[in-house]
């Protein structure tokens, strides 16, 4: 059954499964300069990335053998005694990822990317780690609480509530974001009109955040399920960097998100993936009692964070897979592969994104295809509509 839902959730994708993308060199869109700088610029955020993670993963494993010492301190109760546990390893996490946080941030200003203050940013992750604790703390509690009935069984309850709650985030999020207009500009107000008719979403609302103070690299996503889906452009995106066609293939290609429900499917994987990651936690934390004792808690941090480390490549696989098709439900809706292109090409610069990066690179970093995979999808579709060989 896990196999055949994945399977439906891979091959419902309206890209043609014949597709040949062309073989194209960078260096016939991008200049040479551009190219060793963009190489540069996310080499220094990868080693930044992988020293995190390295250390990320030494800290839980150090907390999973020690922490539950902790519990010697509390006088909480089984289940009170686990959420402060769970906290207590969250602040580890951020203690440990704040000098690369600082780093990478360094380097982004260093570029013109981010806009950012270290102190704003330091304050605002700080600020984040309450709500990561809010979260963790009830996820704890509802794990501890059907332990306490289910014992070693508890992920078999467990997995359909997480995953109602993930429904229940994905629906709310749009709700939680602040920061959001309509879009001023007439004319990209009325393209998007035009384009969420033709991809048969007419009562999808696009958004403008502002994020101009925080960054100047152009973004934008599609968020929301059923009456809460919205897609919200970066007013970085309206600067003038990018005319009037990138930014209709920009918000198309975000609509086919939201065509496509991309969101909902996302939930799909998310079930997918926290079915066998719940049992592996049962699993590891047996020898400290199972999820019914608090001793357990730091163990199953660590296991949990060390299952989405391990599986960062399997996401970038599903991630890249569903960003190509929006891409191609853009070339379809607005018909005009030299826009596309062009986008592409400007995301890249406004962004110091490497056009082909390494091969090790694209596997552990890419949540999309490459730009120039992405140009290279706009040609293919392009010599389909033609009836040329690629070339």
């Amino acid at each position: 059954m896990w196999f055949f839902a994945a399977s439906r959730l891979w091959s419902s994708s309206t890209v043609p499964d014949n597709l040949r993308l062309p073989q194209l060199d960078p260096h016939d869109y991008f200049s040479s300069s551009f190219l060793d700088r963009s190489a540069a610029y996310e080499r220094f955020l990868r080693i930044d990335f992988v020293l995190s993670a390295v250390a990320l993963l030494v800290v839980l494993g150090l907390y999973a053998r020690h922490g539950a010492r902790f519990t010697r301190e509390s006088a909480a109760g089984r289940v009170g005694t686990g959420m402060l546990l769970g906290m207590l390893g969250f602040a580890f996490v951020w203690l440990s990822q704040l000098p690369f946080s600082v780093a990478g941030l360094w380097w982004e200003r260093r570029h013109g990317i981010s806009r950012q203050g270290y102190v704003e940013s330091v304050v605002g992750s700080f600020v984040g780690l309450g709500g990561q604790f809010l979260f963790i703390c009830a996820a704890i509690g509802i794990v501890m609480a059907l332990a306490g009935v289910m014992r070693r069984r508890w992920w078999v309850a467990g997995v359909p509530i997480f995953v109602g709650l993930a429904l229940l985030f994905a629906f709310v999020q749009p709700f939680l974001m602040t920061d959001l207009h309509s879009l001023r500009n007439a004319k990209v107000a009325a393209d998007a009109r035009a384009l969420a008719r033709k991809e048969g979403v007419p009562h999808v609302p696009v958004k403008v955040e502002k994020v101009r103070k925080q960054t100047t690299a152009p973004n934008a996503e599609a968020v929301g399920i059923g009456s809460s889906r919205r897609v919200i452009l970066w007013d970085t995106l309206l600067d003038r960097r990018f005319d009037r066609r990138e930014v209709r293939t920009i918000v198309a290609h975000e609509l086919g998100h939201v065509q496509r429900n991309h969101v909902l499917k996302g939930i799909g994987w998310f079930a997918l993936a926290i079915l066998p990651t719940a049992f592996l936690i049962a699993l590891a934390t047996r020898r400290r009692g199972g999820m019914y004792r608090p001793e357990a808690v730091p163990v199953a941090l660590f296991v949990l964070i060390a299952v989405q480390v391990a599986t960062i490549p399997l996401q970038n696989i599903v991630s890249r897979h569903v960003e190509q098709e929006a891409d191609w439900i853009a070339l379809e809706t607005t018909r005009d592969p030299a826009a596309a292109r062009n986008a592409f090409r400007e995301l890249a610069i406004a962004s110091l994104n490497q056009p082909r990066p390494p091969a090790w690179a694209y596997a552990l970093f890419e949540t999309h295809p490459t730009i120039i995979q992405r140009i290279a999808i706009a040609r293919a579709w392009e010599d389909r509509e033609t009836g040329r060989s690629p070339g």
